[in-house]
């Protein structure tokens, strides 16, 4: 028999991952997602095999939690009562450290498998899901000393299926690290995106002048609010650090070039050209 995946949130990550785990694994795909109008674009699109509702996870032989991370800690304790012994659940959300705390004492806690698979687009909702899009990415498995040996090997081989290489982590240290490398790159998008806006009332300018390095930077400007609000709320703290030393070095910048500081501002822009080797090492 397949197995059957219950896939709850069918936005670009749910969606893709379903699209996946149906081509790879000739997996039985059902979809749970709040919006009806979403479940039904899923279905139409033959992300899922199926739509359903909460129930499904009872029989499900896996279930995807891809949902806003402000409701995941509940849904997965949800989700934990629900489920059959045999089940594994596992979340897909950038916040590590606020769903492991919930589910932390759940007498199913072996069955669950913190994971972030770190791909994605700035585009969102099923219309969003596509192919290929796990390949040569990094999957990110937190606190696995909570989870099963058979929770953590099922988890690894679907992951290894999408062509993704699995580094592990503990959820604090996971949510530290991601509001630097992640977090922080969409909030400076959204800045940047908004103070362009606000000082350029042209919009044929900023269309006629924008070069590839502003659209580039500006790309993450065009992600989901509703997606990326409750992020920035469920990592505050790490997230409000990383801010602080950002908004210290622009002040620091904005200094150098008042002072008409030419060596400075050379060397500081040329310490950071070292990003390019670390970034270059990743991706071989």
């Amino acid at each position: 028999m397949k197995n059957k995946v219950a896939v709850i949130g069918l936005g670009l990550i749910g969606g893709s991952l379903a699209l996946e785990l149906k081509k790879r694994f000739d997996w039985t795909i059902v979809g749970v997602d709040s919006n009806e109008i979403h479940a039904q674009k899923a279905l139409e699109l033959g992300i899922v095999d199926e739509i359903s509702d909460f129930s499904v996870v009872k029989t499900a032989d896996l279930v995807v939690l891809a949902v806003p991370v402000n409701y995941a800690p509940q849904l997965a304790s949800e989700v934990l009562d629900a489920i059959k012994d045999t089940a594994l659940v596992f979340d897909v959300g950038s916040t590590k450290e606020n769903i492991c705390k919930k589910v932390v004492k759940h007498s199913k806690r072996v069955n669950f498998v913190a994971v972030h698979p770190i791909a994605g687009t700035e585009f969102s909702g099923p219309e969003a899901a596509i192919y290929n899009l796990f390949d040569g990415k990094v999957n990110i498995i937190c606190d696995r000393e909570l989870s099963s040996t058979e929770a953590i090997e099922k988890t690894l081989a679907i992951f290894e299926g999408l062509k993704m290489r699995t580094i592990f982590m503990n959820s604090s240290e996971h949510d530290k690290h991601i509001a630097y490398v992640s977090h922080l790159s969409h909030i400076s998008s959204f800045m940047l995106g908004k103070t362009v806006l606000e000082i350029e009332k042209d919009e044929k300018n900023i269309f006629d002048m924008a070069g590839s390095g502003f659209e580039s930077t500006v790309r993450l400007a065009k992600s989901s609010p509703k997606m990326w609000s409750p992020i920035f709320i469920e990592n505050k703290k790490n997230i409000l650090t990383s801010l602080d030393e950002y908004i210290k070095n622009l002040n620091d910048f904005r200094s150098l070039i008042v002072n008409e500081n030419t060596e400075e501002l050379q060397e500081s822009m040329a310490s950071t050209n070292y990003i390019r080797e670390i970034l270059n090492g990743i991706k071989k």
